[in-house]
Parts: structure tokens; C-alpha cells; sequence
């Protein structure tokens, strides 16, 4: 006696059935969407409220506050960022910033950017060993150095136009020099990731043209790393404009010190107007922000092209 086995085809669902299944997705999907939104929107103005109440803040009275506490109305005037600016003394702490920055940030693109073109360049058995020995320098803690940086900063003489400690000490020279150390590492590890997505085929081209290795990088990688270069440039300023460790530990002159110690000035040793403080802070902070604003749009093109590429 043999039996047949038939396969039997699943039934078909009730169109009913799909249609309802389908709202059903769509009102999970539309759910998680909306949940999304509302819990970004409170994180943003979790981070935007402390910058949003000190811009605020900023343009009160003082007096007019303390008699009517910090949730009222009113009060508004312009005159703490005048004192602010004059009594913090914040043009000349600026142009010490500006001494120190620019040519760190110079420095750690030009080095950064040739270490990284040998490394994306060739392939050398010690390329991976060289390029963890410059993120290695990020890893280690800053504040681990210090007593090393204080006593060898004492003990390199410099000539007296460098600095008048007759030492590294207590000199621009001394920070560039930092800032440069430290922050190499970092430039070297984006841009030889993006410099290994430049097709080969161009530099081979510029080969056979008789260009050599400075030309290539001078003419032919750099500007292609333009994007990559101008994300980094807003970063390093605004990491080493906003440096108070290091200026703090490696000089002793309060002229040469770097705008982010003048909001010292600012504070009294009973007494401190934290409005006039607010105000300071705006007029600190606003240089890196024009220099975001300014470079927004390479900054963002280089973000989105290395993660595309």
C-alpha cells in the first residue's frame, strides 16, 4: 500500500490581513520616529540652555538681578561687556592667544600632513608601528609630563629675544612647542587614513612627469586634502585657543599668558559679578565660533567625504 505525500502551498493572507499589518508597521515606524525627535530635541536643549542662559544673563544688570532674582525680566544693558573688555583686558590676552595659535596650528598641519604622506606613500613593514607611535603620544594623559616639561623647559637655553627667562620657560616658543607635540599625533593618524583614498594612478602620473616626493605631496595630495585639512585647522583652534593647562603650567608672566586666563582678571577674591564673568566668556569664546562659521562648509565636506570614501 503506498501513499502520496502533496505539499500543500501556505494559504494565502486576506488582503484585509496585509492592509492592517501594513498600518500596524507604519504606526510602529511613525512611533519610533516621533520618539527620536522628542528625545534629540530634549538632549539639544539640555546643551543649549547653560550657553543660551550665560548670552542671556550676560546682558543684565547685576544689581537688577539681585534684587530681583535670576528668573525675572529686565535689567538689560550693554555695559558689562565694555567692562568686560576693559578691565579683563581682553584685546591684548587676545593677541597672545593669536601668537600661540596660529603658528602651532600652522606647524601641526605642515608636519602632520608630510608624516602622513610617507606613511600613506609607501608601504613599509613599519608604517602601522610608526603611525600607533603618533596616536600613542594622544593616549598618554598630558598632566603625566608636566614635572618632565617644567624641569627640561629650566634647563634649554635660549637666547634673550626668544624669551627673557633665558629658557624655554616662560615663552611662546615653549607652548608652540607643545601644542605641535601633542597635537601631530592626531593630524597624522585623519590625514593618512584620507590621504590612502587619493587614487594612486595620479601620483604614478606625476612620476612619469618627473615630479618628485615634495612635488607630489606640495601639488598634487595637498590639495586634494583641502576638506580634510580645514576640519582639522577648526579643530587645532579651537583646542589650542581654549588651552589654560598648559599656559598655566609653562609660564610665570601675566602679560604673556593666553586670553582664556583673563577671565581671572574678571574675578574678585570676596566678590565676583557673575554677569560681567558671563559677558567675558562670550567675548572669549566668539573667535572660535567665526572661525566654525567660516569653515563650516569644508568643515562638514571633510567629515561627510572621509566617511564616504
Amino acid at each position: 500500500m503506498t501513499t502520496s505525500l502533496t505539499r500543500t502551498a501556505p494559504p494565502e493572507r486576506d488582503p484585509l490581513t496585509r492592509n492592517r499589518a501594513a498600518v500596524a508597521n507604519r504606526r510602529r515606524a511613525g512611533t519610533a520616529q516621533i520618539a527620536i525627535y522628542v528625545l534629540l530635541t530634549v538632549m539639544a536643549l539640555a546643551w543649549l540652555f547653560p550657553l543660551v542662559w550665560a548670552v542671556y544673563n550676560s546682558f543684565r544688570d547685576y544689581d537688577y538681578v539681585l534684587l530681583n532674582g535670576y528668573l525675572s525680566v529686565g535689567g538689560f544693558t550693554f555695559d558689562n561687556y565694555i567692562d568686560s573688555w576693559q578691565i579683563g583686558g581682553i584685546p591684548h590676552y587676545f593677541l597672545n592667544s593669536m601668537i600661540i595659535t596660529i603658528p602651532s596650528v600652522l606647524l601641526i598641519l605642515f608636519f602632520g600632513s608630510m608624516a602622513a604622506f610617507i606613511l600613506a606613500r609607501f608601504s613599509w613593514k613599519f608604517n602601522i608601528f610608526m603611525l600607533a607611535v603618533f596616536i600613542a603620544g594622544n593616549l598618554l594623559p598630558q598632566q603625566t609630563l608636566l614635572t618632565p616639561l617644567f624641569r627640561l623647559y629650566n634647563a634649554i637655553p635660549v637666547p634673550y629675544w626668544m624669551s627673557s627667562s633665558g629658557s624655554l620657560y616662560d615663552s611662546y616658543w615653549g607652548l608652540i612647542i607643545v601644542h605641535v607635540a601633542f597635537q601631530t599625533g592626531f593630524c597624522v593618524f585623519v590625514l593618512s587614513n584620507y590621504m590612502k583614498t587619493v587614487p594612486f594612478e595620479l601620483l604614478e602620473a606625476a612620476t612619469v612627469d618627473g615630479a618628485g616626493l615634495f612635488r607630489q605631496y606640495w601639488q598634487v595630495v595637498m590639495p586634494l586634502c583641502r576638506p580634510a585639512l580645514a576640519a582639522l585647522a577648526t579643530l587645532m583652534v579651537t583646542w589650542i585657543y581654549n588651552d589654560f593647562f598648559w599656559a598655566l603650567a609653562l609660564m610665570v608672566s601675566g602679560d604673556k599668558l593666553p586670553v582664556t586666563t583673563a577671565l581671572q582678571n574678571l574675578q574678585g577674591s570676596f566678590f565676583t559679578d557673575t554677569n560681567l564673568l558671563a559677558a567675558g566668556s562670550v567675548l572669549v569664546a566668539l573667535p572660535t565660533v567665526l572661525v566654525f562659521i567660516a569653515l563650516q562648509r569644508h568643515f562638514v565636506s571633510g567629515l561627510t567625504m572621509g566617511a564616504n570614501k
